[in-house]
């Protein structure tokens, strides 16, 4: 295959990242997406235009929009499983509104460049190669590890990449431009989990978070509004639980912040409290629990004062063995070989929607500090761009999809055709 098929301005490459909570579509060259919309779907059972699904029709609802409107009986559902695609209707859902309803595109006509995670199963490259090729046409396809396109973003070719994402906080080694696989490692002390404490932390206090859905306004004595208690009968509890989770998301990432040292709820109980308004009118004070939140990406055994979340993890197993991210970056420093340590201490590369929190990249490169070697020097680097840091992988991929010196790496259509999807694993290690 020649390069020049698919470089140059001719031919737009379309960036994709099917990320655990957004999914991220746009050209390469751009600065940012130009479209992202929730990775989640709403799925509704029967109807004329359902997907025919093990004998059961199931309908998707993709997209914002789609899913802000409830609908009786619809579920909330994921494509993940573990942080790999595992439901791929869903994931196919996901790929026809980024390509065909948002950006609108003529797909055989641009080569796709998809971000996966850094322990993507082969079964899973496959299957993703071939739905590219087979369902989309597209003319070359190109599949880059979340870490490898973190750190191109970043301008470094070796890294330690933490990504602090929705569902999973996910430590990477990467030399020279490709994944130290024996390396990965991965934590549920991510963005969901700590939406999931501040929810319980709001609502132990006696103050319900009341989604759009479960209120509307009147107008009452004296022509002011009330809040009137809405209760549709068949919301199902996954919809709600996504409402409620969202909220709570949004009270996390405009008060919470990362305290400079290691925080002690009992020693700071009495720290000055922030308001908040929920969607109803409502107001609540956060105190401790704006520190104390953040503080559970290093100190896990705080989960024990949100008993609900902590209960569901004790119940999925694992909870006793979860330690701190710089405890993960650690150990995954240690797993590679001496010759590359120095680098990789010495570059940290912080990305992911929870790394916005203020103060994080400080407290990492403290705490690391203190767990590395004596003459390690360690330096974490994290976009001072809020954007750029939620972002990073997409624009890593859109950075690299431009280069005229990529344009020898895709893996073209005619090549599927002749070797098959197992391909994928020699074009894209």
């Amino acid at each position: 295959m020649s390069g020049p098929v698919y470089g140059g301005d001719e031919v737009n490459a379309v960036v994709l990242d099917v990320g655990t909570y957004h999914t991220k579509a746009g050209y390469a060259g751009e600065d940012t997406p130009k479209f992202v919309f929730p990775s989640a779907v709403g799925s509704l059972s029967g109807g004329a235009n359902g997907m025919d699904i093990d004998g059961a029709k199931r309908t998707l609802y993709v997209g914002t929009h789609a899913l802000t409107h409830r609908r009786d009986k619809m579920e909330i559902i994921t494509p993940f499983k573990d942080g790999r695609l595992d439901d791929w209707e869903v994931a196919e859902g996901l790929l026809d509104h980024a390509l065909k309803q948002q950006m609108r595109l003529a797909t055989e006509s641009h080569p796709i460049m998809l971000a996966e995670p850094s322990f993507n199963s082969k079964a899973a490259r496959e299957k993703a190669a071939e739905l590219l090729f087979e369902k989309y046409q597209s003319p070359a396809v190109f599949m880059a590890k979340n870490a490898v396109l973190s750190s191109f973003a970043s301008g470094r070719p070796t890294s330690l990449v933490v990504d602090a994402g929705h569902e999973r906080t996910v430590v990477s080694a990467v030399h020279d431009g490709f994944v130290l696989q024996k390396s990965v490692a991965s934590t549920p002390l991510a963005g969901q989990l700590l939406s999931q404490c501040m929810a319980a932390a709001v609502e132990s206090r006696g103050t319900p978070i009341r989604p759009r859905f479960e209120f509307t306004r009147r107008e009452g004595h004296g022509g002011k509004l009330e809040v009137v208690s809405v209760a549709p009968p068949a919301t199902t509890a996954s919809y709600r639980a996504w409402c409620v989770e969202a909220i709570a998301g949004d009270i996390k990432d405009t008060i919470c912040r990362v305290s400079d040292n290691a925080f002690d709820p009992q020693e700071n109980a009495n720290i000055p409290t922030v308001m908040y308004e929920l969607p109803d009118g409502q107001e609540i004070a956060i105190g401790t629990d704006r520190f104390a939140i953040p503080e559970i990406l290093f100190n896990p055994a705080l989960l024990e004062g949100y008993a609900p979340v902590a209960a569901r993890l004790k119940a999925a197993g694992g909870f006793e063995s979860l330690q701190g991210i710089h405890h993960l970056a650690n150990d995954c420093i240690s797993q590679c070989d001496v010759d590359v340590r120095k680098d990789l201490y010495g570059g940290l590369v912080l990305t992911g929607g929870t790394a916005g929190f203020a103060a994080l990249r400080d407290r990492l490169e403290k705490e690391v500090s203190e767990l590395a070697p004596q003459m390690a020097k360690v330096k974490v680097v994290c976009s001072a761009n809020a954007v750029e840091r939620r972002y990073g992988v997409w624009i890593g991929g859109s950075i690299l999809a431009s280069l005229g010196t990529f344009q020898q790496m895709w893996m073209s259509k005619a090549e599927y055709r002749e070797y098959g999807a197992g391909l994928i694993h020699k074009k894209a290690p």
